[in-house]
């Protein structure tokens, strides 16, 4: 199977095997390594051809730093989106562009139901202090997104109100 990086949401939650996942990290991989300015620039440097490529152990990962001094898009779209690290005070914090934000959703939808079930099933309750307390946050993000397709009535952010935590957890 070959894998075109044309429509990546269809064909990368399709894959069913550690061969397909491989042959998809490889053309992501490629496409990247061609489309995505500093990606290239940074295994040139490291004198990598991507062509010589042909194992998922041999890609060289970008470090986290590039994304706290460069913009890592490989397209020219311009981000949906920006999340941010959290960082810690006085720290720049790294920032991931995203142009297509429904890649994103859709990974945490697949990934909330094949490990827990339907959201809309499920009571979520949320005590995320440090996140809720600051933007960019792709976790508050996430979280968000999944409050508003649960149906459960005790599902909810509880911030400081560890009482109506509690009363919710025994109710449950």
């Amino acid at each position: 199977m070959y894998f075109c990086i044309v429509n990546p949401i269809q064909q990368i939650f399709s894959i069913n095997n550690d061969s397909e996942f491989d042959e998809m990290a490889l053309a992501i991989f490629k496409h990247q390594a061609e489309h995505c300015a500093v990606y290239a620039s940074y295994i040139q440097h490291l004198n990598i051809s991507p062509a010589s490529i042909s194992s998922v152990k041999d890609i060289p990962y970008l470090p986290i730093s590039f994304f706290k001094t460069h913009e890592v898009l490989s397209d020219a779209r311009k981000p949906e989106i920006i999340f941010s690290s959290s960082g810690t005070t006085g720290m720049v914090q790294s920032r991931h562009l995203v142009t297509d934000v429904g890649i994103y959703e859709t990974s945490f939808n697949n990934a909330f139901e094949q490990f827990y079930g339907k959201i809309e099933h499920t009571c979520l309750l949320a005590l995320l202090p440090s996140y809720l307390e600051r933007d960019g946050s792709s976790l508050i993000y996430m979280v968000d997104a999944l409050l508003k397709q649960s149906k459960h009535s005790d599902s909810g952010y509880f911030l400081h109100n560890h009482d109506e935590l509690y009363l919710s957890l025994i109710h449950i």
